[in-house]
């Protein structure tokens, strides 16, 4: 089975120890390809250190580079950020801008001049985008209507996705219109995660693709060992996949491929 991990920090420090035998065991479970997620300028330098540094390793997973400014960090972003995203962007082989958007989730980010400033940052990056040719991918939290606002207002046209989707169904809808996949964590090993459960039996496969969010978003089934809550790697894909297929009652292997087909599509890869 060929799996794609659309969404990680894999480069973040939890991963240093050890980072090269994940990434040996992710390729051994079927994760073929994985996308290193950029969040604070701080940390661009090591995102591209590690993405070369997997291209460099043998049987593992195919790096792909998605640098950008994440609305949750919006205080610490600085306009010489945006350069310096412009100038990976214009010296790396990007696949896409992310992750972007905007966050509402902390009440401190709902004050007005701290969103001004998220939806300043997410316009700059949709223009980076644009001019680049990159898909974007999206973190959206309790600002679902402002996004797809915001991207009707730009035309933007080259879709992407929205990572770790915790929007409704009509709002899932409104992206893919837009020419987004909709992205699914370990959160959907959760029985009691309705909400996206709904979503994605709503919409079907051919709107799907599936990350780990690693370091982030553990799936259930991974949460239980001796360690308070164990650490979420490329590793713990197939489960992602295996809840997935239950949900969608879809043979897994059927469900791989139909997701690798999705993953390519909305990241713009033959």
């Amino acid at each position: 089975m060929h799996l794609f991990d659309t969404h990680t920090h894999f480069d973040v420090a939890d991963f240093d120890e050890d980072r090269q035998q994940l990434a040996l065991d992710a390729k051994k479970v079927g994760v073929d390809a994985l996308v290193l997620i950029g969040f604070l300028q701080s940390r661009f330098d090591e995102l591209v250190q590690t993405h070369h540094q997997l291209k460099q390793w043998d049987n593992v997973p195919t790096s792909y580079l998605a640098p950008g400014l994440h609305p949750f960090y919006i205080e610490q972003h600085k306009p010489e950020h945006l350069a310096h995203l412009e100038q990976i962007l214009r010296q790396e082989d990007c696949v896409a801008v992310g992750e972007i958007g905007l966050d509402t989730f902390l009440k401190e980010h709902k004050q007005p001049e701290i969103y001004a400033k998220q939806k300043q940052y997410f316009a700059d990056q949709l223009e980076l985008a644009t001019q680049y040719q990159k898909p974007v991918l999206l973190h959206i939290r309790k600002a679902h209507g402002d996004v797809l606002g915001l991207l009707k207002a730009h035309k933007f046209k080259l879709g992407g996705i929205a990572h770790a989707f915790s929007g409704g169904v009509e709002e899932a809808k409104g992206l893919i219109k837009l020419g987004f996949k909709i992205g699914v964590t370990g959160q959907i090993t959760n029985p009691n995660a309705k909400k996206l459960h709904t979503v994605v039996q709503a919409i079907g496969a051919e709107h799907l693709v599936i990350e780990t969010d690693c370091p982030d978003m553990t799936p259930l089934c991974c949460q239980t060992s001796a360690e308070q809550r164990t650490r979420n790697t490329p590793v713990n894909l197939p489960f992602v996949l295996k809840s997935l297929a239950e949900n969608l009652n879809i043979s897994e292997s059927d469900l791989a491929e139909k997701l690798w087909k999705n993953s390519l599509s909305a990241l713009k890869l033959s």
